[in-house]
């Protein structure tokens, strides 16, 4: 299966009429759009990573019963520059590249001098974000590209650090009810003091002629300054509640000289990530109104976590969800040479492999002075999550295990920063690439899943009934692909309530493996967001 995730994608430009099976909810109109690695080799050249993989966008637009599929190549600098030369001749995250021997010395040197402080890759490829009314293809980088949602066509690139002080931002924001998106990113290198930075961008920022960028209006919330300055945290993703952002600053750490001088070691910048175990984990929460930090120091036992699921406020506390890893692993496991292996040989040698696990931590907003050290103070009543004082006043926090061995999780967006029962996700057993849908129940615990022989669905995306009250009344869709020649990719649709496939939509196109996207209804600016992984 994973040789075949590997395998260059190809463009399908123009609409292409899928044949769907089963019923399609009527009230379903609207497009989902999907961005992921679609391209691994550039004439006699090939990436190192899986994630390295040239931004591959794709459609499926739901009309009239009716699904049409298309996808383009984001034609960012990077894509552009590596087809002109027919080499990949841009650095990305597994992948270092050095200058062709043939130029002459003055534009060799010219090259190693720019990358002391490295202008990075523009290949946004893991998910679709909105600002304003604008919509981009993102990574973690300064820079993002604007596409038409419509036609996928690449719009034009737009630098954070234009508008904002930042080197790196997640392509994992927020969006509240009024449509403001709130972002995270961080300032490192040339920016002043280096600290996390949280940002707003307003919902009516889009300029009418679209000759502006909607980032052009940029608020800062408020920033963090790293726990250590040459040792910034990574982070992929965050939680927002109704009143709070919830920022996990993890040991896995950004090792500053390192990425500095990457390119002289002659190693790529994924090996600049460095994860302590025997350090702690800080869990901060920030007024997202006045931008002013809660004083409790929280913390907890060393963890990676890439995805949020979802936080909320209740009784005095904020709740959140996280996906969480005892190590690294993962992250080596994407590298091309691996993922080339043999089922069996690539699980034996992936034993050590941490799955990840779908936890809940408290945080107590008010901590009395008389409480004793030690106490459990949290009083909430359906979690075994504990929040224990320590003599210091700090408090260290224990999690309560939702859920095994689910990734890329997904909720009913309208419960964002909500209490909320349910979130979808995409099982992880033997490989990192799912081949089951879970749906989790967090209130009983237990859970509902989605299969077929031979299929690897991407990660869920849940879209709510028009009018709908209960929380899982909608559908869920996923994109899948088959080891099987007899079946063709196809447009999964379930019932979100029984998990029971309602429809299907085939499509007969190379369809690749993807990472994260948007659902846009029609004639609408509301939106369903899908958070992810990488």
């Amino acid at each position: 299966m994973l040789k075949s995730l590997i395998k260059n994608g190809e463009e399908t430009p123009e609409p292409l009429r899928a044949q769907v099976t089963g019923t399609l909810p009527a009230w379903l109109q609207g497009t989902l759009i999907r961005n992921g690695p679609g391209l691994f080799s550039v004439g006699d050249s090939e990436y190192n990573h899986w994630f390295d993989g040239s931004s591959l966008i794709h459609s499926f637009t739901f009309s009239n019963g009716e699904v049409f599929y298309k996808s383009k190549f984001l034609k960012s600098d990077t894509y552009k520059r590596n087809i002109k030369a027919n080499r990949i001749i841009v650095s990305e995250f597994g992948t270092m590249i050095y200058p062709d021997p043939c130029k002459n010395i003055f534009s060799r040197a010219f090259t190693h001098l720019c990358n002391v402080i490295p202008d990075f890759t523009d290949n946004n490829l893991i998910n679709i974000v909105r600002y304003g009314e604008d919509y981009y293809a993102s990574s973690e980088v300064n820079y993002i590209n604007q596409i038409n949602p419509v036609t996928l066509e690449t719009v034009s690139r737009v630098n954070y650090r234009n508008h904002i002080a930042l080197n790196l931002a997640t392509a994992h924001p927020h969006y509240d009810d009024e449509g403001n998106t709130y972002n995270m990113g961080t300032a490192i290198l040339g920016l002043g003091r280096p600290k996390y930075v949280i940002f707003k961008v307003p919902a009516s920022t889009s300029d009418a002629e679209q000759k502006k960028p909607a980032l052009r209006k940029v608020q800062q919330v408020c920033s963090v300054p790293f726990r250590s300055l040459l040792f910034p945290s990574y982070f992929h993703s965050f939680g927002m509640t109704e009143n709070y952002i919830v920022f996990v600053e993890q040991p896995f750490k950004l090792d500053i000289v390192r990425l500095a001088t990457a390119y002289f070691r002659g190693v790529n910048w994924g090996s600049c990530l460095k994860y302590d175990k025997d350090d702690i984990t800080l869990f901060h929460l920030i007024n997202r109104k006045t931008g002013k930090a809660v004083s409790t120091r929280f913390y907890g036992d060393a963890l990676v976590v890439f995805h949020h699921i979802n936080a909320y406020e209740e009784d005095g506390h904020v709740v959140f969800d996280l996906i969480s890893y005892e190590n690294t692993n993962l992250y080596d496991m994407f590298y091309l040479q691996n993922m080339r292996r043999e089922n069996d040989d690539f699980i034996q040698s992936n034993k050590t492999f941490s799955p990840p696990t779908c936890q809940r931590f408290v945080l107590p907003l008010h901590i009395h002075k008389d409480c004793p050290t030690g106490s459990n103070l949290v009083t909430l009543g359906d979690t075994t999550a504990r929040a224990e004082l320590q003599a210091d006043g700090s408090v260290f926090c224990r999690p309560d295990m939702l859920f095994k061995g689910l990734e890329l999780p997904g909720i009913n967006y309208k419960f964002n920063g909500k209490k909320y029962r349910y979130f979808y996700g995409s099982r992880v057993e033997w490989s990192p690439h799912p081949n089951k849908i879970a749906k989790v129940d967090v209130q009983t615990r237990t859970h509902v899943e989605w299969q077929q022989e031979g299929c690897y669905p991407s990660e869920p995306v849940f879209v709510a009934s028009p009018g709908a009250v209960e929380e899982d009344d909608g559908v869920i869709l996923s994109s899948v692909i088959s080891t099987d020649s007899k079946i063709s990719p196809f447009m999964l649709v379930l019932d979100a309530k029984t998990m029971q496939e309602v429809a299907r939509a085939s499509i007969d196109a190379n369809v690749h493996m993807d990472l994260h996207g948007l659902f846009i209804p029609s004639q609408s600016s509301n939106f369903i967001h899908t958070p992810f992984f990488c």
